[in-house]
């Protein structure tokens, strides 16, 4: 679908298929929505606005090309079911403007505000309920085949940093080994004579993952006050980088508005209004356990006068319930987990978690988040399912003074 604009012109002339599609114009919003869904729910494709029925480049004016643009992001934000990336383009073909929209074909099954559709020829058809229920099928492979290991559509082998993934190959490895032994770590995936970048490597070895999959970063904000309230709001942070980076600065986010508090007896005694520790497991936890299937909504971190939240996207994973979780170990995103707990932390993390990785032990975190927190604020800490998303709560130790 990267075609230049020789092959454009070639693919114009040649009409309308099951990967290229034309308007005139700026069509209904619905129905816009269902051409884009329908390339989504096939094999991708490209929508051409400015160009007609006949092959014939009739283009759009300016201020036109701009207005349709924007009406376009904002369909697949608002008006698919879960929203799609799109690629947009503003070219001159024949000394008239078009707009290219480039869809890739997705992980998921995306619904119109008319239903389901999907390309069948030059033409979108609404899919029957048996064809539907195949798609739904072969697009969960997540329940056979881990979601982190799927791979991200419009990605490449380029698409991971090298000084990201060389963490996690052996240092000695040969040029021409560098591929194969990203395909046995997963960070690649080979689709027929296509190469790309799983959920996994992009999550772990892109600067940006929030690129490629949607709101896979963590939001952090602290207000001075007990409720959500922009007049309180005394900082506001959003982490995008790899995972393990996006870790640390909200670890370090929370440390630095941790208020620790005094008092002087025999000696002088410390007391912060959280345990690192704790919050250090509670972060890796909500990152590792989160479903990105789930573009919606992204890792949120809330920090109050008297408590802090951190919300995950995503159901408990298989049968683990919200009573079980001190003592259940059931992992959504095992091939997240065997990375992070293949990279070490600075001595100065290392000291305040007690680990020197970011995941050991496995199914030791939520006691740790329970003891550490209840033992310094005389509370427990709460897990909450709200709307298919992990709340957990934990509450700030009250003033020595």
């Amino acid at each position: 679908m990267y075609y230049s604009l020789t092959e454009l012109l070639e693919k114009i002339i040649l009409g309308e298929d099951s990967t290229i599609e034309f308007k005139r114009e700026m069509p209904h919003r619905d129905r816009m929505a269902e051409e884009i869904a329908a390339f989504a729910n096939d094999e991708g494709g490209v929508l051409l606005i400015g160009v007609d029925d006949y092959s014939e480049i009739v283009g759009l004016e300016l201020q036109e090309l701009e207005r349709v643009e924007k009406t376009v992001v904002e369909i697949c934000e608002d008006s698919i079911e879960p929203p799609i990336r799109i690629f947009t383009e503003k070219l001159r073909l024949d000394d008239k403007n078009i707009l290219k929209i480039e869809v890739q074909r997705s992980l998921f099954v995306h619904k119109a505000p008319n239903g389901y559709f999907t390309r069948q020829g030059s033409s979108k058809r609404e899919m029957t309920t048996e064809q539907l229920a195949r798609l739904i099928q072969s697009r969960s492979q997540a329940r056979i085949i881990r979601f982190d290991e799927q791979l991200v559509p419009n990605t490449h082998k380029a698409t991971l940093r090298e000084s990201l993934y060389r963490r996690f190959i052996t240092e000695d490895a040969a040029e021409d080994m560098i591929e194969d032994l990203l395909l046995k770590r997963t960070l690649l995936v080979q689709e027929g004579r296509e190469i790309r970048a799983s959920v996994a490597g992009v999550l772990m070895c892109h600067d940006t993952p929030d690129d490629y999959l949607y709101n896979s970063f963590i939001q952090a904000v602290y207000y001075s006050g007990k409720v959500k309230d922009a007049n309180y709001q005394i900082d506001a942070k959003d982490f995008r980088g790899p995972l393990d980076q996006q870790i640390i600065d909200a670890f370090k986010f929370v440390q630095k508005h941790n208020e620790v508090s005094a008092r002087k007896e025999i000696g002088r005694i410390d007391q912060p209004q959280y345990s690192m520790r704790a919050v250090f497991e509670a972060i890796v936890n909500a990152v590792v356990h989160r479903d990105y299937s789930k573009g919606e909504s992204k890792i949120r971190l809330f920090m109050f006068a008297d408590r802090l939240e951190l919300y995950s996207p995503g159901a408990l994973a298989n049968t683990v319930t919200i009573e079980k979780l001190r003592y259940s170990q059931a992992t959504r995103n095992e091939l997240l987990a065997r990375l992070l707990s293949e990279i070490t932390l600075d001595d100065d993390v290392e000291k305040q978690v007690k680990r020197r990785h970011f995941l050991e032990g496995r199914g030791e975190g939520v006691g740790i988040i329970l003891n550490a927190s209840e033992q310094l604020s005389g509370k427990t800490p709460i897990y909450e399912l709200i709307n298919e998303e992990l709340c957990l709560t934990i509450y700030a130790a009250k003033s020595l003074q």
